[in-house]
């Protein structure tokens, strides 16, 4: 299944590119999502269809495209470097900084790479092939990287099993309706998106300030230059607009914070989500609710975001889904507060 789900997003990434959308957004794990049969599909949120100079991107450092950390420019190898990092995600089953994982691949530790959860269930010569290919494509220079069409040519003949249906290699049923989820307790934020109150988020958000961004960003002296400081110029005017409901002006600071990418905030994700909703835009606020997932995993806020988008979508029974484990989410930070 995990080498079905590489060649479904070589096959997806070829596509756009053959189309004329080689840039693809922040390509990782959290951009695959999965069907009614279960088989594998890459979210169009990540599609960067307005991007001509490719001047959009975020995320942790480590995992960023060395070519955009010299330039800050996204490329059609920087898209092939992100697929590399989910190869490695689909091999190691955690999420390993690249440096870290071609370290072990020259040292010849593929097995130290593999998934312990698989138990030695795999095909080692498979293995070697994924393995190898995520090296390629975490190559330093944008030039020794393969193309889309390689991706596909290089999974294609892995593909061994291509007339068992995605849902049984997952083990799950197609047509049963899955059990309704025991409803949890909600905090004030939690109750506020049940109710889909903007008013009541917004408040919560304002007071929140930026409490849960601590420690997301890690930055070197060299990192503090004009271009950083502006950044943090156009976020404060964000925060001005926001705490005053300007949305409109909100969500230009905030992109303006957002493209530069040196750093990564789930909570200027999570307001301008808001803002966006407030701005009846909740393709785009979903868009960014999920992107704060991406960059705080188990931020309930960012699983609570997504659950009103949905709810304006009229996707209510997913909404449902999300907002109980944004609930789950927060019950599990409490009992850890109380544990330590």
């Amino acid at each position: 299944m995990r080498l079905r789900v590489a060649f479904c997003i070589a096959e997806a990434l070829d596509y756009c590119s053959s189309e004329g959308h080689p840039l693809y957004h922040d390509l990782n794990a959290y951009r695959v999502i999965f069907d009614e049969d279960g088989d594998p599909r890459l979210s169009c949120f990540g599609l960067m269809k307005n991007s001509r100079d490719g001047k959009s991107y975020s995320t942790n450092l480590a995992y960023t495209p060395p070519e955009y950390l010299r330039n800050g420019r996204v490329t059609p190898e920087s898209v092939i470097y992100s697929f590399g990092t989910v190869l490695l995600d689909l091999i190691s089953g955690k999420h390993i900084p690249p440096s870290h994982a071609l370290d072990m691949i020259r040292g010849k530790n593929i097995i130290l790479l593999m998934d312990s959860h698989l138990e030695g269930k795999f095909s080692t010569e498979e293995a070697t092939v994924v393995v190898g290919l995520a090296s390629q494509c975490l190559q330093y220079e944008p030039w020794e990287r393969p193309s889309t069409r390689d991706l596909v040519a290089t999974l294609a003949p892995l593909q061994t099993k291509p007339d068992v249906p995605s849902y049984v290699m997952l083990g799950i049923s197609k047509y049963e309706e899955a059990p309704p989820t025991p409803q949890r307790a909600l905090s004030p934020m939690g109750e506020a998106c049940s109710r889909h109150d903007l008013t009541a988020i917004h408040q919560i958000l304002v007071m929140n300030h930026y409490k849960d961004d601590e420690g997301s960003n890690e930055l070197s002296f060299q990192e503090w230059t004009q271009q950083m400081r502006d950044m943090l110029e156009a976020r404060k005017r964000g925060d001005y607009a926001f705490r005053d409901k300007d949305f409109k002006t909100a969500i230009g600071c905030y992109s303006q914070f957002i493209d530069v990418g040196t750093m990564v905030s789930s909570t200027v994700f999570a307001r301008r989500s808001l803002c966006y909703l407030f701005c009846d835009q909740p393709d785009a606020a979903l868009a960014d609710a999920m992107q704060a997932q991406i960059v705080n995993p188990d931020w309930p806020t960012a699983f609570y975001m997504q659950s009103v988008a949905l709810a304006k979508l009229d996707m209510q029974k997913d909404a449902a889904d999300m907002l109980n484990e944004a609930a789950g989410l927060e019950e599990k930070k409490q009992r850890g507060a109380k544990g330590s």
